[in-house]
């Protein structure tokens, strides 16, 4: 509660902090640690920065200062906990509240779910003490207890906790709890506390399922990171006193001790890699390299043909061979955009692997073709060749977007088969409707790439306003049933996403027509290919 208010509270604010602030890395390490305390949560500092690692907007080297800070910035809740203001949490929780009931200005209301949340801190932290205070007495859990002083066991127990629940935050004020029960000491949690901090990568494990290489690297950093100062911490309170050492800081407080060795190991771990951060990324980099795009005997014939000193004709060669390249590329989108919409309106979530294998091929092909088109954009070129060659890139980019949205209906078909989602016949008729409106049009497009049509532009165009119109149909549809009780919000809000998918796929199949429709293609496109063999 405390963190989405906070959240709703800044706004775009941390956005536009993080943007602008981590290109020197104390900023970045101090920027991290401010937002992480402003949330209370260094699992929603690091999916954010993975978000914005993912979208371009972040450098790796960037998120490596960021994650630093987080670590640290996430030690103030188990300091607030340990401050013990337990009198007072009722007394603050109800101001919260007060401002979130009775306040109508939205800032003021998010702020009262700010103070409310740390009142429920609080009073929580109270509950569990005193539920717990009989399990002193129960040797089985005594047991249980002690048998964390292993350094290993202690570790798993605290990692495998923290996953499950996803807050580390939420897991060490458990932690706390029990030793202010006098359940664990010191010697036992610190244990379970280095381990906690490697529990609390999950979050960002799941964030990165799907995303980019960069992002899947972040969160690799995270976990490298707490690894890292798990072991240099758990050989510490092996080899030396460190946690007597601790335990003298504040004798008679077992939460204070808690939430020090905490904030020590974050701040030390930071301070430690600090200089490594570099080193870190390398290594990330390495664990996690950039997948090699194929080579092809196309591409190598490609190569010959850019090498060679005899530019005449050298253009309409590489146009007409790439444009073959684009037809295979546009076949593997039309393939994959019909299995997914059969996926979902059949449930054969067993072919999504198979769909995720052939959008992998067309995301590599779209990164192939458009490094060829800016090595030959770079010879002389005719004003015609020039526009064709942009015209190409256009249809390549659409039918890349074919292809993520074509992705996006089997994650659907996935999601429907996992949770047991059900819709009416009405919808699975539906279904049947749009892949056949997109299989028409992709057929289209197939036929005049090659070369055995004249301009589908008109066909097409009519297609992209039949499914506009179907669009709206079928939201019209949706609605009713709905207001009917035939369906489930659950299943609604997923048929919602598909209907846009669907109208995506037809505005991006226009613009692959309009592009088509504008080449003044040179020679015989159908040739190409045996040339090249």
């Amino acid at each position: 509660m405390m963190s989405n208010n906070l959240e709703a509270a800044a706004g775009n604010k941390m956005k536009q902090i993080l943007e602008k602030l981590t290109t020197n890395r104390f900023m970045g390490i101090l920027v991290g640690a401010g937002i992480t305390a402003l949330i209370q949560s260094s699992s929603a500092t690091t999916v954010m920065t993975v978000g914005f690692v993912n979208s371009g907007l972040m450098s790796l080297n960037q998120a490596v200062w960021i994650i630093m800070g987080a670590n640290i910035g996430t030690t103030i809740t188990g300091q607030l906990i340990a401050l013990d203001v337990g009198a007072l949490a009722p007394l603050i929780a109800f101001i919260g509240v007060v401002l979130v009931v009775f306040v109508k200005n939205k800032k003021l209301q998010h702020i009262g779910g700010i103070v409310a949340g740390v009142g429920v801190i609080f009073i929580g932290m109270g509950m569990m003490s005193d539920a717990m205070l009989p399990l002193r007495d129960e040797p089985e859990f005594i047991q249980l207890m002690t048998s964390f002083k292993n350094p290993l066991l202690g570790v798993m127990a605290g990692a495998l906790f923290t996953a499950v629940i996803q807050s580390s935050a939420a897991s060490i004020g458990i932690l706390q709890a029990l030793a202010v029960s006098g359940v664990i000491g010191l010697h036992s949690a610190v244990f379970v506390l280095f381990g906690q901090n490697i529990g609390t990568c999950i979050t960002a494990v799941l964030a990165s399922v799907g995303t980019s290489r960069n992002a899947k690297r972040t969160t690799l950093i995270h976990l490298m990171f707490n690894v890292i100062g798990t072991a240099l911490f758990v050989t510490l309170c092996i080899l030396t006193p460190f946690t007597d050492f601790v335990v003298s800081l504040t004798p008679d407080n077992p939460v204070a001790q808690i939430a020090n060795v905490h904030t020590i190991f974050n701040i030390s771990t930071t301070l430690i890699l600090l200089p490594f951060g570099a080193l870190l990324e390398k290594i990330a980099i390495a664990i996690l390299p950039d997948k090699a795009v194929p080579v092809k005997d196309a591409d190598q014939w490609f190569e010959g043909l850019m090498a060679s000193k005899h530019h005449l004709g050298i253009s309409t060669i590489a146009i007409n061979q790439i444009h073959d390249e684009i037809k295979g590329m546009l076949a593997t989108a039309a393939e994959n955009v019909s299995q997914s919409f059969k996926a979902v309106e059949e449930g054969a979530a067993e072919g999504i692997q198979a769909i995720a294998d052939r959008e992998e091929e067309i995301d590599l092909s779209n990164m192939r073709l458009s490094q060829k088109i800016s090595k030959i954009l770079v010879l002389d070129q005719t004003p015609k060749d020039i526009d064709t060659l942009n015209r190409m890139y256009t249809i390549l980019g659409n039918i890349e977007r074919i292809g993520d949205h074509a992705m996006n209906l089997a994650e659907y078909a996935e999601t429907i088969e996992a949770k047991g989602l059900q819709f009416s016949n009405y919808a699975r008729k539906e279904f049947a409707v749009m892949e056949e409106t997109c299989r028409e049009g992709m057929e289209l497009l197939k036929a005049a790439a090659a070369g055995d049509a004249q301009s589908p532009l008109a066909e097409v165009a009519e297609i992209e306003q039949r499914i506009d119109d179907i669009t709206r149909k079928f939201r019209q549809n949706q609605i009713d049933r709905m207001r009917e009780g035939n369906c489930n919000v659950e299943s609604s809000i997923l048929y919602s996403e598909m209907l846009t998918d669907y109208e995506r796929i037809g505005d991006h199949m226009l613009n692959i027509a309009q592009a088509y429709d504008a080449i003044e293609w040179s020679g015989d496109r159908g040739q190409t290919a045996a040339a090249i063999a």
